[in-house]
């Protein structure tokens, strides 16, 4: 063995030496900390985690404690459920469900809160999320006795409708697009399809009708009839919902029910907006109302990272089979939405 293989060894254990003894100094160290310094540690790193990552509590950290305020509440794009891949990657705007519901539910423990205004810009829809967010905002009501207040964007149809009604004034701008005050169920028969391409769906059911609704076969009058029952039954309560918030008939939304959308003139004619205003005079008047000139509405979820990885996915361009697959996700699935597809879409 030379004399510069004989000094390297000697190096490296040494090296391998040091290492072990910061090693173990340091699991020493580290057995020998409290209870309330790994608490303290944990904090530490979730906070750090929450700069990172975001999420809801961090959107809601700046509401005010001290000071009466109004708050928004923003209800934009598809409402549905939360996802972990929307929570991660959103950014600014977009639905956020469960941000909603913790939102009222902590304005509801907060006497600072003088009332809410709805902002809605949204096509609607699912009926499970329209609804469970329509009974958190009766309870606010209900528990705080407050004002709820609905301004409609650029589009509020069919689940922003069924939110509104839970309001004691609703409002929208004069360019507005609003009704289609319906349920729809949607699924995709690619039996041609599937036949062309020489692709077999195999199904091993317990019944006859337990994989209605597959992309692999058509739908039977029977199996129609029981989607139909689902729909029915949700519209009704569509029905029911918009005409406890409009203080008008039943049989008076009915007539208006038909999933037409209206401009809204329109809608004003026929009772379902109390006027139009703009977003300056509408937000004049709430101040007016209440006596409260603030407005807190929460603010981004997204952390670093999430903003980061945000801004690079929404500036690439999807490509078609990505874009049917988003609309197959939407619509296709066979779960009841009070949902309005946008002209163009």
């Amino acid at each position: 063995m030379s004399k510069k293989q004989t000094t390297g060894l000697i190096l490296a254990a040494v090296i391998f030496v040091v290492v072990g003894i910061i090693s173990v100094a340091a699991n020493a160290i580290s057995s020998n900390l409290t209870a309330s310094k790994e608490e303290q540690a944990g904090s530490e790193f979730n906070s750090i985690m929450e700069m990172i990552y975001g999420g809801n509590d961090k959107a809601l950290a700046d509401m005010p404690q001290t000071s009466d305020f109004v708050a928004i509440l923003p209800i934009e794009g598809t409402i549905q459920a939360s996802s972990d891949s929307s929570s991660l990657y959103g950014t600014n705007g977009g639905y956020n469900h469960d941000l909603l519901m913790q939102y009222v539910d902590k304005l509801i423990e907060n006497d600072c809160n003088k009332g809410i205004i709805l902002r809605l810009n949204t096509p609607g829809g699912t009926v499970y999320e329209a609804n469970e967010l329509y009974g958190k905002l009766e309870e606010y009501k209900e528990k705080t006795g407050r004002p709820i207040y609905a301004y409609m964007e650029n589009t509020c149809a069919s689940g922003g409708v069924y939110l509104a009604s839970s309001a004691d004034e609703q409002y929208a701008n004069e360019i507005t697009t609003t009704g289609s005050i319906g349920v729809i169920m949607t699924t995709y028969d690619m039996s041609g399809l599937y036949e062309k391409l020489g692709i077999k769906e195999v199904n091993i059911v317990s019944a006859k009708n337990k994989d209605m609704g597959t992309s692999s076969k058509p739908l039977s009058e029977e199996q129609q009839a029981i989607y139909q029952s689902f729909v029915d039954e949700y519209y009704n309560r569509f029905v029911e919902i918009v005409a406890k918030g409009r203080n008008m008939s039943v049989s008076e939304v009915k007539k208006l029910a038909d999933g037409r959308i209206y401009t809204a003139t329109q809608a004003k004619e026929n009772g379902l907006i109390d006027g139009i205003k703009t977003k300056e005079e509408f937000d004049a008047y709430v101040k007016e109302q209440t006596g409260v000139d603030d407005f807190y509405e929460p603010g981004s979820t997204g952390g670093y990272l999430s903003n980061l990885l945000g801004s690079i996915a929404n500036t690439k361009e999807k490509s078609e089979s990505e874009v049917l697959v988003d609309l197959v996700n939407r619509l296709g699935s066979g779960v009841p939405m009070y949902y309005a597809e946008p002209i163009g879409q």
